[in-house]
């Protein structure tokens, strides 16, 4: 047992590290595309899950939900200049609103 919250662990650590690392090199680089960071993100949380429930382990619902919302965020952004809209979308305003709801609706299940 003390094996695996140890990998959990570790995990959790790698999973920070490389977040961090992605933002700094998000920063360093603004030529980067808009979008990018947000998908790294996504992949960052999402693969983290994923490396959870490989090794049986519980998997976080924000964490993967959160995920899949920057992934969709990032796509968003990067394929704005092809979807030729006719208004800026508020897409990290839509993400909040998303991640809110999420935490509320998660706040009212458990009671």
């Amino acid at each position: 047992m003390e094996n695996t919250r140890k990998f959990d662990l570790d995990l959790g650590t790698f999973a920070w590290g490389s977040f961090f690392i992605l933002w700094g090199i998000t920063e360093m680089f603004p030529s980067l595309p808009e979008g990018a960071g947000a998908i790294g993100i996504g992949i960052i949380l999402v693969g983290l899950n994923l490396a959870r429930l490989w090794k049986r382990e519980p998997i976080s619902g924000f964490t993967t939900t959160f995920g899949i919302l920057a992934l969709l965020l990032g796509v968003l952004q990067l394929s704005r200049p092809y979807l030729h809209l006719s208004f800026e979308l508020p897409i990290f305003a839509i993400l909040l609103l998303a991640l809110g709801l999420i935490v509320l609706g998660g706040a009212l299940k458990k009671k």
